[in-house]
């Protein structure tokens, strides 16, 4: 199966059921020319357009990826354990890729996502050079493997590369790159930045910076990487385990928050992500300047990070995105769900965030740069997601309810820029489950 070209030619697309920024709407018939909607009509015959089962979403934006981390699924549980401990193989896995198997895990899980109904990804990438540090040639080489991967596999992609200087923080300061981390790491903001300068943006491809955390890039760095950030989209990890917040805390005085603050990386272009540990005041930072929180509630309940204040940074005035970050599972929905039971466990009430806003959490791609997404209206790119309202674990729902019912299992079809990527539950690629296999399992074949 091909993606459909929409270059030039015109299509269109009825379903019965689709959410809309107004709501839940009837009948309603999508145009498409040139990769956009012009126009989207509720109330409407299907006449000959193409016919969507169920129920129509927009497209769904994955905030917060770590490709190669989809390696680790189903191979870190036994042991217990901390996010720490996992970290060690997740560096095993780190250390064995090459541009060309990168491409292939990425391509795949990629891929993964699209089934899922995602139309665009933040890659937060610092898998950037050779085992040892050595470059490749081409110093971009594992960034263009992710390019290549995402227009594979069909879906948008914000190349977040990652600044990544040191190997940790204690109270006695920042410590020097562990063997692995060396491929990680530039040396210095300068370089980091000049190899970044050299990353050419295309129609499928933004590219954003990130800061890996306050562990990871000293104070005196992350003025370099706040002037390369300019009119880019700007991401960090933030205050994911309590042991980040008391080492910043020792060893600069400051909360991670405040750290970056003090340093004007904060900001409405800015993404913090986990924002899981966090006290009054930081909360109140973040929402000041409005800067975006990506959770990642799959992989914080996965790594045991806790449950971050997500309605409390929403009141704050922070908006909200999500991603599946290590891909313990590939669901947005699931995500977007999670997010509320988080809130329900923590609270003992339910409807602490309403079906809008979860949905808005879910679409957010204005975090990844593409301002211009996440909407079914004239004027926006042709993304959709048509989620069955026929399934075990749908028959039976309201249409406005299918957030908190359905999953990644659901959606039938997935168009990106008005291109057909997911059909009838099947990716363009074939045959995704065999793809990820073949990736992955060279991987452990020595553990």
């Amino acid at each position: 199966m091909s993606p459909v070209d929409v270059t030039s030619e015109a299509r269109r697309w009825w379903a019965a059921y689709a959410l809309l920024r107004t709501g839940l709407a009837r009948d309603v018939t999508f145009e498409v020319t040139g990769g956009r909607f012009t126009a989207v009509t509720a109330n409407t015959v299907p006449g000959d357009a193409q016919r969507l089962p169920g129920v129509v979403l927009p497209g769904l934006a994955n905030a917060h990826s770590h490709a190669f981390h989809r390696a680790l699924r189903g191979r870190t549980h036994d042991g217990g354990g901390t996010f720490w401990t996992w970290r060690e193989r997740m560096y095993a896995v780190a250390a064995q890729l090459d541009p060309d198997s990168y491409l292939a895990l990425a391509t795949a899980t990629y891929a993964e996502m699209a089934l899922a109904g995602v139309t665009a990804v933040g890659e937060f990438h610092y898998l950037h050079h050779a085992p040892g540090g050595m470059p490749y040639d081409d110093p971009n080489a594992m960034g263009e493997a992710l390019r290549q991967a995402a227009s594979d596999a069909g879906i948008r992609l914000t190349l977040l590369d990652t600044c990544y200087l040191a190997g940790g923080l204690s109270p006695a300061g920042h410590e020097a790159l562990d063997d692995v981390q060396r491929r990680f790491g530039d040396g210095h903001a300068d370089r980091w930045a000049r190899r970044v300068a050299d990353l050419n943006e295309s129609a499928g491809m933004r590219v954003g910076v990130a800061v890996h955390s306050v562990r990871a890039v000293p104070r005196d760095q992350l003025g370099v990487v706040a002037e390369a950030s300019a009119g880019r989209p700007l991401h960090v990890h933030l205050s994911e385990q309590p042991a980040e917040n008391q080492s910043c805390e020792g060893f600069y005085g400051l909360t991670p928050t405040a750290l970056l603050d003090g340093e004007g990386l904060l900001g409405r272009a800015t993404t913090a992500i986990h924002a899981t540990h966090l006290s009054e005041a930081d909360i109140a930072m973040l929402g000041d300047t409005h800067t975006t929180a990506c959770l990642c509630p799959t992989t914080e309940r996965d790594l045991a990070d806790g449950i971050g204040p997500a309605r409390r940074l929403s009141h704050a005035g922070s908006p909200l995105s999500l991603g599946s970050d290590q891909h313990a599972v590939i669901d947005l929905l699931e995500e977007a769900r999670a997010l509320e039971m988080h809130e329900r466990l923590g609270s003992l009430r339910r409807g602490r965030f309403s079906q809008d806003e979860l949905l808005s959490a879910a679409t957010r791609h204005e975090c990844l740069g593409w301002l211009d997404a996440g909407r079914l209206e004239a004027g926006s790119r042709a993304d959709l997601v048509a989620v069955r309202l026929d399934t075990p674990r749908t028959a039976g729902s309201a249409p406005g309810q299918i957030v908190l019912s359905a999953t990644a299992a659901d959606v039938d079809t997935v168009i990106v820029d008005g291109k057909a990527v997911v059909v009838g539950g099947q990716h363009q690629l074939g045959d995704v489950g065999g793809l990820l296999q073949e990736a992955i399992q060279p991987l452990w074949e020595n553990s």
